[in-house]
């Protein structure tokens, strides 16, 4: 089969499509035929070689859609069933997505039954479940102001959309580097775009809830943001800075806040088809906004990792 298989950390050049062998399926584990994976961040971080518990040559992607090919549990996962999987080790501890199959643990296998188009159901897995999640922690009504920080991501343009479909009446608010991207925020559902210059943010106001995707290079400056009652759920890191030094609950979340997380590792099968329905019965537009095929993975990378980048990028093998 072919795969994208990384031997060694670097830029996106590294990344080589590769002829391996089509795994075997052992007990526990079935085999995917990949139709469609996202391309996401943390795989950008294992290129460069900032996961030190990854070991190469490692096949990356800690998503994907598509088909059981051959299974070990015919009941529930029949040869043929529409699936998706995600995280779990996937792609980190053992070969992920970016290939034609992969062999995954069954609990990590998530049959569905869904009409969506492959591109389309392969922006979702981990993008929409991760702002689906996070919204859930935040406990999101139709009343409150939501911030999100780091808007242009893949989750922060899923977060807009489903925060909309969720909480009818809610008012969301995006920060960017770049107020070039204004325009293409508000298409997307933002009420307001706020311009982050030097993860300082150009406004004076408090918000009821905040999910923060910068991570811990901007949590300090977020939590300016809060009021009494107000929620704060740190999901992504995307600033690339994973500690604060001395960081203190009480010198820093303001009082009467209140402080979270979310991780995409807390997926069921039941949670995800949750999202599924979200996303079809209220006819959510969540298909990327550029997608590419499996010998082209390392361009998609580097798309994500630019200035340019806007939302989901997905490959097709």
């Amino acid at each position: 089969m072919q795969a994208v298989v990384l031997s060694e950390p670097g830029n996106a050049n590294v990344l080589k499509v590769t002829e391996v062998p089509t795994p075997k399926v052992k007990p526990g584990w079935s085999l995917v035929k990949i139709k469609g994976f996202g391309i996401n961040r943390s795989e950008i971080f294992t290129r460069n070689g900032w996961s030190p518990t990854v070991k190469l040559p490692r096949i990356l992607g800690i998503e994907g859609v598509g088909e059981i090919a051959e299974t070990t549990d015919s009941k529930r996962l029949p040869k043929g069933q529409k699936v998706v999987t995600l995280m779990h080790g996937m792609g980190r501890q053992f070969d992920g997505s970016y290939a034609e199959y992969a062999l995954i643990p069954n609990d990590s296998i998530y049959p569905i039954n869904t009409d969506l188009s492959w591109v389309t159901l392969a922006a979702i897995p981990e993008t929409y479940f991760t702002a689906y999640g996070s919204l859930l922690n935040l406990k999101i009504t139709g009343t409150d102001s939501l911030l999100i920080r780091g808007a242009t991501s893949g989750v922060g343009v899923a977060a807009v959309i489903l925060a909309k479909a969720m909480a009818p009446g809610i008012k969301v608010y995006g920060t960017t580097r770049n107020l070039a991207k204004r325009a293409e925020l508000v298409a997307k559902g933002f009420d307001d775009v706020i311009e982050d210059c030097d993860n300082d943010l150009q406004t004076d106001r408090k918000f009821d809830k905040i999910l923060e995707l910068v991570g811990s290079l901007t949590l300090n400056d977020s939590l300016r943001y809060l009021h009494e009652g107000s929620i704060l759920c740190e999901t992504g890191e995307l600033g690339g800075i994973w500690s604060i030094k001395d960081f203190s609950l009480i010198g820093n979340l303001p009082s009467g806040a209140y402080l979270t997380d979310f991780s995409s590792d807390s997926v069921t099968e039941s949670r995800f088809n949750d999202l599924l329905d979200i996303i079809v019965n209220n006819k959510l537009d969540v298909a990327p906004v550029k997608t590419f095929d499996l010998a082209h993975t390392g361009e998609a990378q580097a798309y994500l990792d630019s200035q340019e980048s806007f939302g989901k990028v997905v490959v097709l093998p």
